[in-house]
């Protein structure tokens, strides 16, 4: 995806793209890497609801398949009342990619919109530290 794009605005355009025919609740992520390359993913249920992919896993994987591994802006987007945040499986996901201090924005397609960061929705996440051998 182009360079430069407002990550909400690929949110909403791949939003569209969503399959959620059981929960009737589309999501739309962005995110952008550290080469200024956006990636994007929608929801994705299936008959087996609630199996599925979410949004920001489907854009993460998106991003692994290309060859990057560093997140630095997110942005998610449903309509919903009020911002949606990513789950909790998405949170450590998006900190597997991100540091903490990565800005994540929440909208709505209504246009209201939550900033915070990835360490802040994730606090005394499960990292990599914790695999090490003293």
């Amino acid at each position: 995806m182009e360079m430069g794009m407002s990550l909400i605005k690929a949110a909403r355009t791949v939003r569209e793209n969503a399959y959620a025919p059981y929960s009737k609740f589309k999501v739309g992520a962005a995110l952008r890497t550290a080469s200024g390359k956006v990636y994007v993913g929608c929801n994705v249920e299936n008959v087996a609801y609630p199996e599925g992919t979410c949004a920001e896993a489907g854009a993460i994987a998106a991003m692994i398949a290309a060859g990057e591994t560093e997140i630095v802006e997110v942005a998610v987007i449903a309509d919903s009342p009020k911002p949606v945040t990513p789950c909790g499986g998405c949170r450590q996901k998006l900190a597997e990619f991100a540091a903490g201090d990565v800005p994540l924005t929440m909208a709505t397609t209504t246009g209201t919109e939550e900033r915070t960061t990835v360490g802040a929705l994730l606090p005394g996440s499960f990292d990599s530290d914790h695999m090490s051998k003293v």
